[in-house]
């Protein structure tokens, strides 16, 4: 049959019975990542966030204190909470009880405007029923009305009738959900304890006076954190203000509700040059921010402009401090919770609700005036931070400008110590960030010329945590990178203009070395986000070890793949092994063939996870901040996770 005919069969075939229909929960099965974004990690964690939000929308309409969740043996996840337990009687309109609509049916629960709750988390009402759906099984058990309910689903599907199994005291109250995410759906069901715990303890410190406890039983011993904050989101400032110096004693706080809008805000400055901004709708981390933070930021811009003028701390004919410059190392946390949040795109990055902009500057606008009057000595420390940004930020803009001047009119604008690839494609191009000249001339003679540049670095760059913008400039190192990248800095990055597609740091396996990363990672994480955000920037991954035997050489990436090479290959007097202290002891050939070579190279990509945003300031906070302890105990609790670091 001639192609056109083939084709015209097919579409003559397509009608009414070819439109399929997905019953029930099948849509879900069936398109897991509509529902929970992946099928990865992220989306197995979901899971957990799904019933945990139903249980802290109990505590947010004020009747649960205290939610436990367990990872049990086999990744088999309890939540248990004390809230009023779900409904169990027979919802008419479907016939059935209460409960198995919840598990059951999608866009079903208490969160449409039915009256029970005024505002909730969640996924508009499919975080039960779509963990269900996902689910090898799960089952349900309620204490209600001074009796125990149980139900069993399997993949969604309900095994027997709700049944009581039970009596209890008639004040016992309570919800617990025990599931087994499906593995035919999902990719690991290894659960990461520290994900759980950082998302758990943000949302302890969103509900003020909640309790909950994490428990992981995979582990021997177990363990076990709890997170329990009566002062709620002051505390979560104190928290992410951990690795710097606080600026004043006490946390800001403002607290109101406007056309049911309910508002809160905590904020306090800190002597480091970064702001950390987390904003939160009933509960639900919103990375780029929205109409909530908008109305904080032209509040806050408005107030301190305003007393800085009435008290003469700025003068008449003096520039009006930006928001940027009152911003400069503070920390603030915005929560609201509203009855009907309208975010901008399916993944509730962005809330859009303009009463929320309304809401939050009106409370913002006469809570901190009010604050302001009364602490005359806080508002001039903020003052006069502000005032040292605003000066910081017109010399970097004179050195931004001069290196734009000389870019237009230098023909070698590039940094000259940049040996860069002669392939003009970004697409195809990459670019190493190498440690010394000694390994970068190495690098040089090693690198395939069309597509990898090499950028070798004298010594540790400048850490800026600690530093401004306007010395950010001044620094030869950083200067060379900001060049070479092509994208710019901060308000002037442009990520159409990278001239790489992959950035690569390429340093020792050593302490130094992993120093080196850090001042890196840090420095394109606070000024040139989106490299990481959109996948650009990795780590080389050197080895650790070159093993020689009659004439055959291994390479080794760490100790197990070491002891590895050595038990096939046996360990005798023939056997060489050299530990590599460093890139510059590889010659060219070796470097290229470890370390180099796309086809046999390992790189480790640099990633974000928006939702962990908070974790991910306050490390690079710790990390690079003055406060020794905040370190010491991230490097204590982390050292299980280091390997081969030479100290």
């Amino acid at each position: 049959m001639p192609e056109s005919e083939e084709n015209l069969k097919v579409s003559a075939d397509y009608g009414a019975d070819q439109i399929q229909i997905l019953e029930g929960l099948e849509a879900v099965r069936k398109r897991p990542g509509m529902y929970i974004g992946s099928q990865g990690p992220r989306g197995l964690h979901h899971l957990v966030y799904e019933i945990v939000d139903n249980s802290v929308d109990e505590a947010l309409a004020g009747a649960c204190t205290e939610i436990n969740v367990f990872i049990k043996k086999d990744n088999i996840i309890t939540v248990r909470d004390n809230g009023r337990g779900i409904p169990t009687g027979i919802n008419h309109k479907a016939g059935i009880p209460a409960v198995e609509v919840v598990f059951t049916i999608l866009h079903a629960g208490g969160k449409f405007g039915g009256g029970g709750y005024k505002v909730a988390g969640g996924l508009h009402g499919v975080g039960a029923s779509v963990v269900n759906a996902l689910s090898e099984f799960l089952v349900v058990h309620i204490k209600r009305d001074g009796k125990i309910w149980e139900q069993r689903y399997e993949r969604g599907k309900t095994m027997y009738p709700l049944r009581e199994i039970g009596e209890c005291p008639v004040e016992e109250t309570g919800t617990e959900v025990t599931f087994l995410a499906d593995k035919e759906i999902f990719e690991t069901l290894n659960y990461d304890y520290d994900t759980l715990r950082v998302r758990l303890r943000e949302t302890a410190f969103l509900t003020k006076g909640l309790k909950i406890t994490l428990t992981d039983e995979r582990v021997e011993p177990e363990k076990s954190k709890i997170f329990h904050y009566e002062g709620g989101i002051k505390e979560f400032v104190t928290y992410l203000n951990r690795g710097n110096q606080v600026l004043y004693p006490d946390v800001i706080y403002c607290e109101g509700e406007r056309d049911g809008v309910l508002v809160e805000v905590a904020m306090q400055h800190n002597d480091s040059y970064n702001e950390t901004c987390l904003g939160f709708v009933n509960n639900i981390i919103t990375p780029e921010g929205g109409t909530h933070v908008e109305g904080f930021r032209r509040a806050i811009t408005k107030i301190f402009n305003a007393y800085a003028r009435d008290n003469k701390i700025l003068k008449d004919n003096d520039e009006a401090l930006a928001g940027e410059d009152i911003r400069e190392g503070l920390a603030t946390v915005i929560s609201v919770k509203i009855e009907d949040p309208q975010f901008e795109g399916q993944t509730k990055q962005k809330l859009g609700n303009s009463d929320a902009r309304t809401a939050v500057e009106s409370i913002v606008t006469e809570k901190i005036t009010y604050f302001l009057e009364q602490n005359p000595q806080v508002a001039k420390i903020i003052c006069e931070k502000s005032i040292l940004s605003q000066r910081a930020r017109a010399a970097a803009r004179k050195a931004r400008d001069l290196t734009r001047r000389k870019t237009a009119l230098d023909s070698t604008a590039l940094p000259g110590k940049l040996a860069d690839c002669t392939d003009k494609d970004p697409k195809n191009c990459e670019i190493f960030i190498v440690e010394g000249d000694s390994a970068g001339g190495s690098a040089k003679s090693a690198r395939s010329r069309a597509t990898q540049a090499i950028l070798p670095l004298r010594g540790k760059i400048l850490n800026v945590e600690k530093a401004r913008e306007d010395r950010i400039y001044e620094n030869k190192e950083i200067k060379a990178m900001i060049t070479a990248f092509g994208t710019g800095i901060h308000d002037d990055f442009d990520i159409t203009k990278l001239r790489y597609d992959k950035i690569i740091i390429m340093t020792d396996a050593d302490v130094d070395g992993a120093h080196i990363d850090t001042l890196m990672l840090t420095f394109i994480y606070r000024f040139m986000p989106e490299l990481i955000k959109q996948g650009h920037v990795y780590l080389a991954m050197p080895p650790l070890y070159k093993v020689e035997k009659n004439k055959k050489i291994y390479y080794a990436y760490n100790d197990e793949e070491q002891e590895k090479i050595l038990n096939e290959i046996g360990l005798d007097n023939s056997v060489k092994i050299q530990r590599y202290k460093g890139l510059g002891e590889m010659d060219a050939s070796q470097l290229w063939e470890t370390t180099m070579d796309p086809e046999h190279r390992i790189l480790k990509k640099v990633m974000i996870d928006d939702e962990n945003q908070s974790e991910v300031d306050l490390t690079f906070s710790i990390l690079m901040g003055d406060q020794v302890e905040p370190r010491r105990e991230f490097i204590e609790e982390n050292a299980r996770f280091v390997q081969n670091l030479d100290i």
